[in-house]
């Protein structure tokens, strides 16, 4: 159940390597291993040992890129990673196991940052969100925000990206608001500080999935609606790109272009939502469903 539960999840889209490495974009916090590998083992599996869950591909227990023994808090967490490996066919796609690189990062911290730190970060993302910046941001050579004109693209920001806003102001007793100024909203202190309490009821490795989410929707409200449940992956990555979504139905697409970059941002929104998920399990699997 787990093993086929993990690859319905992970399988959707099967991405070719970014351009600049398996972190692509906004991934550059992650290791850049080969991109790819000839596959060296035969057999996968998984054993619990004094410092968790660990890996183990035939009889060699799996490395950190800093070669620290890879040994995760949950047995559900150890179960998905070890079906990335096992999906592997006659070659290792490292740039499509994004649970095995998330780890690798919770593992090795290669910033060595603080929890504090990764709230910080996190909670920054208040200041450039999507939801009232849109895609550009407002450090990008054009600043993209809030528009007024056209009235079309200003109506659909309206009514996809203000009941996100709603529903993070209610689920989490906040003041958000959007603005058309080129500023952005006026977030209060108190949002502020509501969200960095929130964030840190969270675990060190659920933390580092939180950002990755983030990082890929450049959206702190979106990342929270999907960590809650409150919104699919699907409908994350579509609020994240409703302006360029807006842009493809009136002029249309470079087809491969476009639909693989779709693809890569839903591939890693759902391994880094699962990737939560799985962090802040504490139950065990009884079964060893990786077994044949």
């Amino acid at each position: 159940m787990w093993r086929g539960r993990c690859r319905r999840l992970l399988r959707g889209c099967v991405p070719r390597p970014p351009p600049d490495g398996p972190g692509g974009p906004g991934g550059g916090r992650g290791y850049a291993p080969p991109a790819e590998r000839k596959r060296f083992y035969q057999n996968v599996s998984i054993s619990q040992g004094e410092g968790g869950f660990e890996i183990n591909l035939d009889h060699r227990k799996l490395k950190t890129p800093q070669a620290k023994l890879f040994a995760v808090p949950s047995e559900a967490l150890a179960i998905a990673v070890a079906t990335e490996w096992d999906s592997q066919k006659d070659t290792i796609k490292f740039y499509t196991m994004h649970l095995t690189t998330l780890c690798n990062t919770a593992l090795d911290n290669p910033t060595q940052r603080s929890k504090g730190q990764l709230i910080r970060a996190a909670v920054k993302f208040l200041e450039t969100d999507t939801v009232w910046y849109g895609t550009g941001g407002p450090s990008a050579t054009e600043a993209s925000y809030r528009v007024e004109e056209p009235a079309a693209l200003a109506e659909l920001q309206k009514n996809e990206w203000d009941p996100i806003v709603a529903w993070a102001e209610k689920r989490y007793n906040v003041a958000i608001g959007s603005s058309t100024s080129i500023m952005g909203p006026n977030i209060p202190a108190s949002t502020r500080d509501t969200f960095i309490s929130h964030l840190a009821s969270y675990n060190m490795w659920a933390l580092q999935g939180i950002e990755y989410v983030i990082t890929q929707l450049k959206s702190l409200i979106l990342s929270m609606g999907l960590i809650d449940r409150h919104i699919t992956v699907e409908k994350a990555v579509l609020l994240s790109r409703l302006e360029e979504e807006y842009q493809i139905q009136r002029w249309g697409k470079v087809e491969w272009a476009h639909d693989y970059d779709l693809c890569e941002l839903r591939a890693r929104a759902a391994a880094g939502t699962l990737f939560v998920h799985l962090c802040s399990e504490s139950s065990t699997v009884k079964h060893k469903l990786l077994q044949d």
